[in-house]
């Protein structure tokens, strides 16, 4: 099996908007129409989803999720999936998925990360099609900070395509911004200072690999199923490795320490040449911090571990392709994060 891009996004391709997790509340609508709009001035059709409803955890009941999704996917006039974020239970609509026809139909584009990590991992583990983990519908009016992309930037390049991304050196500590008395914001927040932090030891890193990996709150329910088979992709997709990332939404440091052991056990890391770990405001434990729980679990993996990666809860963001080939380096005064699509 080899990575299945989906076709590059041009002018009047269609965007389909479902939320296969959580839906948006009325008082967020705004925020909602400000990022459609977003889409379209960029030249794309929209197509708003029925799964959109806030009120509850879920959008709609998993059975109408699960129709919605396989009907953007397998529609081969929507060329991208773009949820308006994750949620907590998008792990209901796994047993309801046609993967084999997800298999057999056009790749399309799926952006998203937390809860979207749930479908999106085993998207492109099952099925071999590339998927975009970062910036979700909600967040896209913000402006990208230099060194980062935008997942239409993503989107729109052609196989084959390199690009290489950055970080800013600059995050957001402060809380969320308010959409519901805001919805317009198009700046972030980005109140402190911080680069990549090498957590296994000292020295330059050069690593490379394919790319895989999501969100450890939910992924962690699917480690050892067939849906999480991380062992397989590397076997069939990859013999040069892989570079795994993870990333922690709030669980605190030692749930994550938990999470990370059994991820292990189940072959979630087998083939890593690297680990990238999202930087996270998740809350340490008395006796142990979310650094060192990430070192307790993986570090007797011997490999490199590069943590603060801009590519999890904590603003500004910066995608990544599962699927994507990769080149990581981290050495004094650079760090950069190449993928390649091929």
């Amino acid at each position: 099996m080899t990575v299945r891009y989906p076709p590059p996004l041009r002018p009047g391709d269609r965007v389909g908007v479902t939320s296969p997790s959580s839906g948006v509340p009325d008082e967020l609508r705004a925020r909602l129409e400000v990022a459609v709009r977003d889409i379209r001035a960029r030249g794309y059709e929209v197509v708003v989803g029925r799964c959109m409803d806030g009120s509850g955890h879920v959008s709609a009941s998993a059975a109408e999720r699960a129709s919605e999704l396989m009907s953007m996917l397998t529609d081969p006039t929507v060329k991208a999936v773009v949820p308006p974020w994750g949620g907590e239970t998008a792990i209901d609509l796994i047993p309801l998925l046609d993967w084999e026809r997800l298999h057999e139909s056009e790749p399309t584009w799926v952006v998203g990360f937390s809860d979207m990590s749930t479908l999106m991992t085993p998207l492109t583990l099952l099925t071999g099609t590339a998927t975009l983990h970062g910036n979700n519908l909600m967040d896209t009016p913000f402006r990208v900070p230099e060194g980062l992309l935008s997942w239409f930037d993503i989107v729109a390049a052609p196989p084959g395509r390199s690009f290489t991304q950055t970080p800013p050196g600059r995050h957001r500590a402060a809380a969320f911004d308010d959409f519901s008395a805001f919805p317009g914001v198009r700046e972030y927040t980005l109140d402190a200072q911080g680069g990549w932090t090498r957590l296994d030891g000292e020295g330059d890193v050069e690593a490379e690999g394919r790319l895989i990996g999501g969100c450890v709150d939910t992924l962690c329910n699917l480690a050892g199923t067939p849906y999480l088979d991380m062992p397989a992709f590397a076997r069939d997709m990859t013999p040069e490795g892989l570079l795994v990332y993870v990333e922690v939404c709030d669980s605190d440091a030692f749930t994550v320490c938990r999470h990370l052991h059994g991820m292990k056990l189940a072959g979630f890391f087998e083939g890593a040449n690297a680990v990238l770990v999202g930087r996270t405001a998740a809350p340490d434990s008395p006796s142990l911090t979310q650094h060192e729980a990430v070192l307790d679990a993986l570090g007797s993996l011997n490999v490199p571990i590069i943590a603060d990666v801009e590519c999890g809860h904590v603003p500004p963001y910066m995608p990544i392709v599962n699927g994507a080939y990769g080149r990581v380096v981290h050495a004094a005064g650079r760090s950069e994060l190449t993928q390649t699509l091929r």
